[in-house]
């Protein structure tokens, strides 16, 4: 627009000398003793009007030449810039198609470019992590950390996730520890240090993590269930031998825990592993209440608490809404067997068999049928324990 500004003037200029110049006959006498020129006046106007043209563009050439270093640098300034950005969008595409190579090789292009000197480098290190290539991905990590102090956050994540990979868990703890000073509670460094801890088996701190990572919704809610179920199985079978230690656990786990059929199962095998009868009893008839589980009812029978007929009152009025539960059944057998009401024991089993056969209750009426003598039909039980395998249910 300015440059149209002046063709225009310059048009008008021209053809307004030319209209006065046709008209215009006079002169102009400068008279300076001893000296007189005379001039047409239309030349001097052309002198003056290119007068003023030469030195307008004089003026704008010492002004180009004063700024071409500054305008040579920018532009210099601007290519670098502009190659940078796309050398490292280049990184990032690849990276995310899986062509590590040639991400690795964009990030590089980046990095000598200066452009976000940062990024680059972890672009690079995921590469060369990718290519297995491990010595220079922990220089770049390296470079990240001379290069970008202050962008420590990625920096520390990513090298934790490659110690991960590496299996080099503990080194990687010590990691996201120090990534926790600078980031307190942060869910992708709560994830990974999940992952760690589970692999070093530290079923304490996986309850502590998931704690953590529950409060931030930062984990999927079947995740967690199957971790937490996982964390309380290994810690309560490792407290087995010490009774103890084992209620002080049970009873400060939380009450949403206590009350998961798979947790309670885990339990109840713990106490009655541990001699702990009226325990694992009490656990498995507070969790059938909440939510019925066949496995859990299965399990009844084999709690020798110090009040089976009580039991067996509770396993009955169960089987008004589970009257074809074989695994109910079964431990309604064995409550009856130990109450000595064989016949009611025996009637339990078979009805347990004609819904479900089992190794387990087929066993269960042999030994019952040998107690009392009947060695031929608890041979015959024993035979058909055996079409199952391997183990018992």
């Amino acid at each position: 627009m300015r440059w149209l500004f002046w063709i225009l003037l310059i048009l008008g200029l021209a053809v307004g000398i030319s209209l006065l110049a046709v008209n215009n006959q006079g002169y102009v006498l400068i008279v300076r003793p001893p000296y007189r020129m005379e001039l047409s006046l239309n030349l001097l106007l052309v002198m003056i009007l290119g007068g003023f043209i030469s030195l307008h563009l004089l003026l704008r050439l010492i002004q180009y030449t004063r700024h071409l270093p500054a305008s040579v640098r920018s532009y210099k300034e601007e290519r670098r810039i502009r190659l940078g950005r796309a050398a490292l969008s280049e990184g990032l595409q690849s990276l995310a198609e899986g062509r590590y190579l040639l991400a690795e090789k964009a990030a590089n292009k980046a990095l000598a470019l200066e452009e976000n000197p940062g990024l680059s480098t972890l672009v690079a290190a995921r590469a060369a992590h990718k290519l297995k290539n491990k010595s220079q991905r922990d220089f770049y990590l390296a470079e990240a950390e001379r290069i970008a102090p202050d962008a420590a956050v990625a920096r520390l994540l990513y090298q934790a996730e490659f110690m991960l990979d590496d299996r080099r868990y503990n080194e990687a703890l010590n990691v996201l520890h120090k990534l926790d000073k600078l980031e307190s509670k942060y869910p992708p460094a709560l994830r990974l240090e999940l992952k760690a801890q589970v692999h070093l088996k530290n079923w304490e701190q996986v309850l502590v993590t998931l704690r953590r990572l529950e409060k931030h919704d930062a984990i999927e809610s079947w995740h967690l269930r199957e971790l937490r179920q996982q964390a309380h199985t290994h810690l309560l079978q490792r407290l087995a031998d010490d009774l103890d230690k084992l209620n002080a656990y049970w009873k400060k786990m939380p009450e949403e825990d206590r009350l998961n059929n798979r947790i309670a199962c885990i339990a109840a095998q713990t106490f009655i592993q541990a001699g702990a009868g009226d325990q694992a009893a009490e656990i498995v008839e507070m969790s059938l209440t909440k939510g019925w589980d066949s496995k859990l009812a299965g399990m009844l029978g084999d709690c020798l608490s110090s009040q089976p007929q009580k039991q067996l009152q509770q396993a009955e009025h169960w089987l008004l809404s589970h009257e074809n539960d074989a695994d109910l059944l079964r431990s309604l057998g064995n409550l009856c067997v130990r109450l000595s009401l064989w016949g009611k024991a025996q009637s339990y089993f078979e009805a347990s068999l004609s819904v479900k056969p089992s190794a387990a209750t087929h066993l269960a009426l042999a030994r019952l049928l040998d107690e009392r003598g009947e060695t031929e039909a608890a041979n015959h039980q024993f035979r058909l324990s055996t079409q199952f395998c391997p183990g018992f249910e």
